[in-house]
């Protein structure tokens, strides 16, 4: 699994662009979050189909930032975010993203992007 980070400027249909581009695709998305600061909003998307994302954002010339993803699967209680979050930090992993991509019964699906991925996937085991 992968993120895609997109930088738009912050202005009405941006989202919608986009949007319809991975759509003309077939890109169906398994997490999306977004963030406007100033004048730029940020979008990062987890797509069901990397190549398929890749392949449409290239073609209509949307640059991106690629990112490896961690999967964790966590019970859905109070603190566990605390811990995740903490066991990483206090292995000196930067987060630079995290997603709740499924909620299932107990359990929750989180998937995180960090600035070292090897070291977050070992801390994370």
């Amino acid at each position: 699994m992968r993120d895609f980070a997109i930088q738009l400027t912050h202005r009405p249909g941006e989202l919608a662009r986009v949007a319809n581009i991975l759509g003309r695709h077939r890109v169906n998305l398994k997490a999306v979050a977004g963030l406007a600061i100033g004048t730029h909003v940020t979008i990062r998307i987890v797509p069901d189909d990397v190549e398929s994302a890749r392949a449409a954002l290239e073609a209509a010339n949307i640059r991106f930032e690629e990112s490896e993803i961690v999967q964790v699967l966590l019970e859905n209680r109070a603190g566990e975010l605390a811990a995740v979050s903490s066991r990483l930090g206090d292995g000196g992993v930067n987060l630079r993203a995290i997603y709740l991509t499924g909620i299932a019964g107990n359990l929750v699906e989180l998937a995180i992007v960090a600035d070292d991925m090897k070291k977050a996937k070992r801390l994370l085991e």
